[in-house]
């Protein structure tokens, strides 16, 4: 269905140093809903994620478990972060881990080119140092501690002393590239995105870049410098070659040129890795820099970012063994603005669960179908003398799904969803005003209940395609039933209205059950 443009889009790859909680689940969501609808919308879309596996913290957790770094690396990679994927209905393209080889080996071949272009020097740097974030830490990344560390500076996001550091390491010229990364900003303002993201960043390179620490003597799991195997890649500077090891860099230069540039979602507190250090490297590497980074918000648990330490981890299944992985996907893609905080809570996942998926989108679904089975014998009425209600629905499927394709075009996959759902709505309203039901009782309405039944069932066509990328389980069951041709999530997106089906429906079970189960 590729129309010949590309769209690449990441997620960040993730610390194995314990299992996933649903902030990861949210970012993996988002992406995979991004490229979803991308791909429906005729494009070579093409989902990266994975998973980072080198530095100090891996190593001291492996070392605390009993197990060396890459045992513990392929444990959690095998038994808690791949499965995620599939808990959460992921249809990823790729999966790369920072111990493959691939990764590796052209993770060097671009530390070389810096090198050799005269991008790195040696130098000595002492600061302090979070093991936690592997970053050193400014003065003004540090906060006050409480409780047992009172009386210190803490790391403002994990809440614990730092570790001063003095070490002899190689550096990136960073600092040069101060007045090409403003300008870079200034001249494309949707690099980085949203607004607050774009201006957090801009502030911070106006302050002038130091040059950054980009290896480790101290401690030997990681990728080797190549020049001097007595030091080993700084874990950022590593894990952001991600990005173009797995599209084909230093080894495959057509899917490489075929992918790149990507658009990078990530969470706001690695949004300098990537909306600074990373365009620099490839400015010095002579490589495109990306697409767009987008650093979106945190979920928050009363009040509190989203942490295993703080024990406010959620795990994702907690929540799709109860309510399902679309329920998953649709909450967080809904309630949430895409690029903001939002706050967590099982009260109001459960009430947007009843109200809007099973009363609102999977009721309606439900009612249409019985309709035309009970009424028409399971066939689709073609319907003839159609009326201005009936051709206001047919302005609103085409009104939405341009609505929401603008939406995604910014990555505010909440307003697409809210553009959608004046679809849902709106159905459910015709549907109670043209009384169908009544309509049956009297055959001389027989063209008028027909008209409705169209009109109906091809709105809820047109939902399925548009709601394939955020509840594809769902939407392919009713796709099914309304004899839909092909698969759903092979319909093009933005031309949801027009799609096309068999001539009968088939009985359709309840797309979101009833919930009874006390959950949280």
């Amino acid at each position: 269905m590729s129309d010949g443009s590309s769209f690449y889009i990441t997620t960040p790859i993730f610390y194995v140093n314990d299992v996933p909680h649903i902030g990861h689940a949210y970012t993996e969501v988002a992406a995979d809903v991004l490229a979803r609808w991308h791909r429906q919308s005729g494009e070579d879309a093409w989902l990266l994620t994975g998973t980072d596996e080198h530095g100090q913290k891996i190593l001291r957790t492996a070392t605390a478990n009993g197990v060396t770094p890459k045992e513990w690396a392929d444990r959690l990679v095998e038994t808690a972060w791949k499965p995620l994927l599939a808990t959460v209905d992921i249809q990823n393209d790729d999966f790369i881990r920072t111990t493959d080889e691939r990764h590796e080996v052209n993770a060097q071949k671009f530390l070389q080119h810096l090198f050799d272009a005269g991008h790195i020097y040696t130098g000595e740097y002492e600061g302090f140092y979070c093991v936690g974030c592997e970053e050193y830490k400014q003065p003004s990344d540090l906060i006050d501690g409480v409780g047992d560390y009172a009386g210190q500076q803490v790391c403002a996001i994990h809440s614990i002393p730092c570790e001063l550091l003095h070490e002899k390491n190689y550096f990136f010229r960073m600092s040069t590239f101060g007045d090409q990364l403003l300008a870079l900003y200034e001249e494309n303002p949707n690099f980085v995105q949203p607004e607050s993201a774009r201006n957090e960043v801009i502030s911070f390179v106006k302050q002038g870049l130091s040059d950054l620490s980009i290896s480790r003597s101290s401690f030997d799991w990681g990728i080797k410098v190549p020049w001097d195997d007595s030091h080993v890649v700084y874990v950022w500077f590593d894990a952001l070659l991600n990005y173009i090891t797995a599209a084909g860099y230093g080894h495959d230069d057509e899917k490489f040129s075929r992918l790149w540039p990507a658009t990078h979602v990530v969470g706001k507190d690695i949004l300098r890795f990537h909306a600074v250090i990373w365009p620099a490297m490839l400015l010095a590497a002579g490589i495109e820099v990306p697409r767009q980074v987008f650093g979106h918000g945190w979920l928050l648990v009363g009040g509190e970012k989203m942490s295993k330490s703080k024990l406010t981890g959620i795990a994702p299944s907690q929540i799709t063994d109860t309510f399902g992985s679309d329920a998953f996907r649709y909450y967080f893609m809904r309630a949430i603005s895409f690029g903001q905080d939002g706050s967590f809570s099982w009260e109001d996942l459960s009430a947007r669960y009843q109200s809007e998926l099973a009363n609102g989108f999977g009721n309606l679904a439900s009612r249409v179908i019985a309709m035309v089975v009970r009424y028409c014998d399971g066939e689709i009425p073609a319907g003839s003398e159609f009326s201005e209600a009936d051709e206001l629905i047919r302005g609103t499927e085409k009104r939405v799904t341009d609505a929401a394709t603008l939406a995604i075009s910014h990555l505010a996959i909440h307003e697409a969803i809210a553009a959608i759902w004046e679809l849902v709505d709106d159905l459910n309203g015709y549907i109670t005003a043209q009384e169908p039901w009544a309509l049956a009782k009297d055959p001389a309405n027989r063209a008028r209940l027909e008209a409705v039944l169209a009109t109906a069932v091809r709105g809820l066509g047109t939902l399925a395609v548009l709601l394939s990328p955020v509840v594809p389980q769902a939407t392919a069951k009713l796709w099914t039933a309304l004899g839909g041709t092909g698969l759903v999530s092979d319909q093009r997106i933005d031309r949801a209205w027009e799609w096309t089906g068999r001539p009968r429906v088939t009985p359709l079970e309840a797309l979101f059950p009833r919930i009874e189960a006390t959950v949280g």
